[in-house]
This record gives structure tokens, C-alpha cells and sequence, in this order.
């Protein structure tokens, strides 16, 4: 299984938080590929800008691939479904991380249940 990490659960994981549980640091290691998207750097940069995330951006970026995670770049492709994509969820980092699991057909792994209706690539964890 291929998974697509929401971006607080990429947060966790580089934080070694008490929030990663046990299931879901499996989750995470049992999958054959991990992606963590630019979307997510994108998104924790604008809250680290707003005052609302304390984090290194650069440390983000450089924490991808010594995790064991490859990046994904956003494509035109990822984000012209969101055209048709409904409005379970307003927020657009999750809408166009929610489009990019679909179009690479990834599991998105996300502790948001309000993002399950969206797909059955959705995993709530």
C-alpha cells in the first residue's frame, strides 16, 4: 500500500509527538512508499507565517527523505479535479491533497473524519 500523509500526521511524525499513536506509526512504516506532498510544506508555511504553527520550514523539507518519504509535487492534474470535487471539507490544502491521493490512487491517511466522504482512498486513523 501506497500512502499520501495528511499534513499534521507528517507533522507528528517529524516531532516524534505523543499524538503519533502506536497504530498510526504503523500505519506509516507498514506502507511500501510514503509521499508527503508540497501541498503540506506549502500549508505549514502559511501557518508558521501566521503565527499559528512553530516550526522550521526548511527543517520540514530537509525531514522528508530521512523519514523513509518520497516528495510529491503538485501537478496541473492533481488540481484540476478540484473543479468537481464537493464541498464535504472547505479547507484547500485538503481538498488538493484529497485530488492528489485520488489522481495517484493513494491511500491519504488523515486523523479528519470530516474528509471521509470524499473517497474510499481516505483512511481516518
Amino acid at each position: 500500500m501506497n500512502l499520501l500523509l495528511d499534513t499534521q500526521l507528517y507533522l507528528w511524525f517529524l516531532a516524534d509527538s505523543r499524538h503519533l499513536t502506536a497504530a498510526r506509526r504503523k500505519a506509516i512504516e507498514h506502507a511500501a512508499i510514503v509521499y508527503v506532498s508540497a501541498v503540506s510544506i506549502w500549508e505549514a508555511t502559511i501557518k508558521i507565517s501566521l503565527g499559528r504553527l512553530k516550526a522550521d520550514p526548511q527543517a520540514l523539507i530537509t525531514g522528508v527523505e530521512p523519514s523513509g518519504f518520497l516528495e510529491l509535487p503538485l501537478r496541473m492534474t492533481h488540481a484540476a479535479p478540484l473543479a468537481h470535487l464537493p464541498f464535504h471539507h472547505r479547507d484547500p490544502f485538503d481538498r488538493l491533497l484529497i485530488c492528489q491521493a485520488m489522481s495517484e490512487s493513494l491511500q491519504f491517511l488523515t486523523t479528519d473524519r470530516t474528509l471521509a466522504p470524499y473517497s474510499n482512498l481516505v483512511h481516518i486513523i
